[in-house]
């Protein structure tokens, strides 16, 4: 059950993806937004549909279900991160290669309007701008977003147009 929630002027405004792609993946990817709805010191305000993609660098995997949650959180970014990869580390998530398939990644995407560069932590996620299973999802939920240092998130959608993006019915 969430704890009680922060007063607006310490609370932060997060944006998390959420991908699967093995070992029910739809369950998976609903299971993870609901663990996150339970985050200490967080209350998710909204997560979007679900979208099924296209993977991205290795190809011959089976395609991904993808979602994005908004949180509202007093944790600060690097305790966001750990909780993410604990709640990744319940599901399973293992890291044996770049873009391979997994269980869950929970992927955080935005913190207010912080711009990190760290070893550890990169925010905006460097490469979200990119993404179709990442813009159409956030924009579903969030049609105003702006991305630091990179605008409007809904502008950089011609820019991923020809990716695959299929919202699942409910």
């Amino acid at each position: 059950m969430p704890q009680e929630m922060p007063a607006p002027d310490d609370a932060h405004l997060a944006f998390i993806a959420l991908g699967a792609n093995l070992t029910h993946p739809v369950e998976h990817v609903r299971a993870a937004g609901e663990a996150l709805a339970s985050l200490r010191e967080s209350r998710r305000l909204r997560i979007s549909s679900l979208y099924r993609t296209a993977p991205i660098g290795i190809r011959d995997q089976p395609d991904f279900i993808n979602a994005v949650a908004m949180l509202q959180t007093r944790l600060t970014a690097p305790q966001l991160l750990d909780a993410l990869f604990a709640v990744e580390h319940a599901f399973g998530r293992r890291r044996d290669f770049h873009h391979a398939p997994r269980t869950l990644d929970l992927d955080l995407l935005l913190y207010d309007d912080l711009i990190v560069d760290s070893p550890r932590l990169l925010l905006p996620h460097p490469r979200m701008h990119l993404r179709a299973f990442v813009l159409v999802p956030l924009l579903e939920i969030a049609p105003d977003c702006r991305i630091p240092g990179r605008g409007r998130a809904a502008a950089w959608l011609p820019a991923v147009s020809r990716h695959r993006v299929e919202r699942l019915d409910d």
